[in-house]
């Protein structure tokens, strides 16, 4: 298969998508321009700020990419490369982008609340407290997750480190030059950019490298960062979006864009062939050597490149916050959620020069993130950019990526805790005493820290099992997320079809990967992950069948009627 085909080919297919099931998704919704949103009606400066359109794309595309639309198809590659091309595409247009459009109109449409808020409109407080508890356990794994990656991104190319230390304070002086100094966003742009990326030469003249500075072991070093992304994520939690989150979001992206320009550019230049196999079969064998079903883990392994219930956390807890229109809710989401499908096809092909057998013994020896910037490291070189240079730039831009998704992770883990116990989120404080301190946002955050510290300094080991119990309850979070649009469209006699159908597919994976993955663990000696899977599970057992009693009394309302 030609590299240059199939990444045209699937880029095609998502632009028709966008500007054909993303147009009727917005007729069937209702998407109405001329209503206020909740980032005027409600702004208050720190959580309520409306956003730039470009601004807000930034945020929330940096925000949702992350390293799953990368890691989660390379992983994914022993099945085939026509399997995670065939999942990726499908499952980003009809199911991902659907997904995230629907929960961005939902929350917009209710203030700027949580999808949590809206389950309470269908099934009621219980409902909504047992949702707000799934979210919150998930969002700990993906602060855990990603937190873990950062870190031993840091270790093995501490250029990355420098850089992304240094990117941190530009976003703060970008947010005071943009929103106090009132400097407009294009002459700021202008400037801002281009140190930013200044910033990554002076991360390879002064790679902040523990181990070799302080004489620390791997281990150590990766622990040291952790806290240190650990103190930041708390300072990224509580401070106001517009001085780091927004600023710093905006700017990432832009790190982005170049990473994907020169990928495209890259794949045109190297025309790279894809020697993996199309299809594996129904069983093929991973890393380990271990025989793995395509169902479910073909569809829970790629998450983000294809449909990730974090996104409607991200859409509902940050996006809808911010956004000035609702013209904006198709390019934001939809867009975004293809962009990513885009990144996705950019990963396959960054292995898929690999043999089937090589590509193995690849994935057993290195990380995915490594074998990504290597790929399109290697096909960057046939522009004239060295390769060791390309590499540290993807490295970089993926550990941004990372970054960004970590620091609105906790935010978002802040806003749940707080709506659990107040019912509002932000800086608002219930009137009760008892209630009042463990709902302030400093507690909060500071509980959701002390937990991934927990889960990754409290058994290391246990720790690089993350990804597919996070990859799971994220898709388990997806399908809840489907399963609550599906009823509030019914209840509104809106066009419930559009998210029932998803609903129906994301719960049968994600369930079943999470039993698999909990009997697993249980087998293998691994109490704390088994534990973890088997609350999940419980949880949205619970939920599934409070919403099919509710639809059943739902169907009766609308006979009666």
């Amino acid at each position: 298969m030609n590299g240059i085909l199939l990444l045209l080919g699937t880029t095609a297919l998502f632009a028709v998508a966008y500007f054909g099931y993303g147009r009727l998704l917005e007729r069937l919704l209702g998407v109405d321009p001329a209503r206020q949103t909740p980032a005027f009606a409600k702004g208050d400066g720190v959580d309520y700020v409306p956003a730039h359109p470009a601004v807000l794309f930034g945020h929330h595309f940096a925000s949702i990419a992350g390293a799953g639309p990368i890691v989660g198809p390379i992983a994914a590659a022993y099945f085939g490369w026509g399997a995670v091309v065939l999942w990726v595409v499908l499952g980003c247009v009809f199911i991902g982008a659907v997904h995230d459009m629907v929960a961005l109109f939902l929350s917009v449409r209710h203030e700027g609340r949580s999808i949590a808020s809206v389950i309470e409109t269908v099934l009621g407080r219980p409902g909504k407290l047992l949702f707000l508890l799934f979210c919150w356990s998930t969002l700990i794994l993906v602060c855990a997750e990603f937190t873990r990656q950062v870190a031993l991104t840091f270790v093995r190319s501490p250029e990355v480190a420098t850089a992304s230390l240094l990117f941190i304070a530009l976003a703060v002086v970008f947010g005071v030059a943009v929103n106090r100094l009132k400097v407009p966003l294009l002459p700021a742009t202008l400037v801002f950019v281009p140190v930013m990326f200044a910033c990554i030469w002076v991360g390879t003249k002064c790679p902040l490298d523990l181990v070799a500075r302080f004489g620390l072991s791997a281990a150590g070093a990766q622990t040291a960062w952790t806290l240190v992304l650990l103190a930041y994520c708390f300072l990224a939690s509580t401070l106001p979006v517009w001085l780091l989150l927004q600023p710093r979001d905006y700017l990432n992206s832009y790190l982005l864009y170049a990473m994907m320009a020169l990928g495209f550019l890259g794949v045109f230049a190297a025309a790279p062939a894809v020697n993996l196999d199309a299809f594996v079969g129904w069983r093929a064998p991973n890393a380990k050597g271990a025989p793995m079903p395509l169902f479910p883990f073909l569809f829970i392994t790629i998450a983000c490149g294809a449909c990730s219930g974090f996104h409607s956390l991200v859409a509902s807890g940050t996006t809808a916050k911010q956004i000035a229109s609702e013209k904006h809710i198709r390019p934001v989401a939809y867009g975004g959620m293809l962009l990513e499908g885009v990144l996705a096809i950019l990963a396959l092909l960054a292995v898929g020069r690999f043999a089937q057998p090589e590509l193995l013994e690849k994935l057993g020896a290195e990380s995915a993130v490594s074998l990504f910037a290597g790929g399109l490291a290697s096909f960057c070189a046939k522009l004239g950019v060295p390769e060791r240079s390309g590499a540290i730039f993807m490295s970089l831009a993926v550990s941004a990526f990372l970054m960004t998704s970590v620091d609105t992770a906790t935010r978002l883990a802040r806003f749940t805790w707080q709506e659990l116990f107040t019912g509002a989120q932000g800086r608002t404080k219930a009137p009760n005493p008892f209630t009042s301190p463990v709902s302030n946002m400093y507690v909060a955050t500071g509980l959701v820290v002390a937990l991934v510290a927990l889960l990754l300094l409290g058994n290391p080991e246990a720790a690089k099992n993350l990804w597919n119990v996070f990859a799971s309850a994220n898709q388990l979070l997806a399908g809840l997320t489907l399963f609550t649009a599906s009823l509030w469209l019914y209840k509104n006699r809106g066009a419930w079809w559009v998210t029932l159908f998803p609903m129906l597919f994301m719960l049968a994976v994600s369930s079943a990967g999470l039993y698999l993955l909990c009997t697993g663990s249980w087998k293998a000696g691994n109490p704390t992950l088994g534990v973890v899977t088997a609350v999940l599970l419980a949880l949205a057992a619970v939920l599934v069948l409070l919403a099919v009693v509710r639809f059943a009394q739902a169907r009766g309302e609308r006979k009666a009627g």
